[in-house]
């Protein structure tokens, strides 16, 4: 299994999930993508998120819309971290029951969310989580921080 583990409740959310593989690969870091539904298939995201540790997985990245409760399963079965992505999706109230359902976790089941749509970000929260243990990947992620922010400045200059 991959050291990061994207998981989203349907294949709709392919397109704003892909966006976290991306930034992982950019980053060296190993990462699959897969589809099962907090609601749909509900034996399926249990059994995955009780084995992912013996599975070598360091991060869950979990994405969904509508009432978005993929990642607060995944959370309260596992003790590695969980990054949220709230999806706006077709079902979706503009993205804020999305929002809502992946950030107003209960007391324990802490899952760490990004903005609507925002999986580039969790791709790079999870490199920096995984860059506290790894200095290839922090070094990377320092290069990332400088070269961001040289654009700005570079920006700024063509004013």
């Amino acid at each position: 299994m991959a050291t990061v583990s994207i998981v989203m409740g349907s294949k709709s959310d392919l397109p704003v999930m892909q966006e976290a593989s991306k930034v992982l690969d950019s980053f060296g870091i190993d990462n699959s993508l897969s589809i099962m539904s907090a609601h749909r298939t509900p034996e399926r995201a249990a059994d995955f998120s009780k084995n992912a540790v013996n599975n070598g997985v360091k991060v869950i990245i979990a994405g969904a819309g509508g009432a978005a409760h993929l990642a607060g399963v995944m959370a309260s079965l596992t003790t590695i971290p969980v990054i949220g992505v709230p999806i706006v999706s077709s079902n979706s109230i503009d993205g804020w029951d999305s929002l809502l359902s992946t950030v107003q976790m209960p007391s324990g089941i802490p899952v760490a969310t990004v903005a609507t749509n925002g999986a580039k970000n969790a791709g790079i929260l999870a490199a920096q989580i995984l860059g506290t243990s790894d200095n290839e990947i922090s070094n990377k992620l320092r290069k990332f921080k400088s070269d961001l922010a040289d654009k700005v400045v570079k920006d700024d200059s063509t004013l």
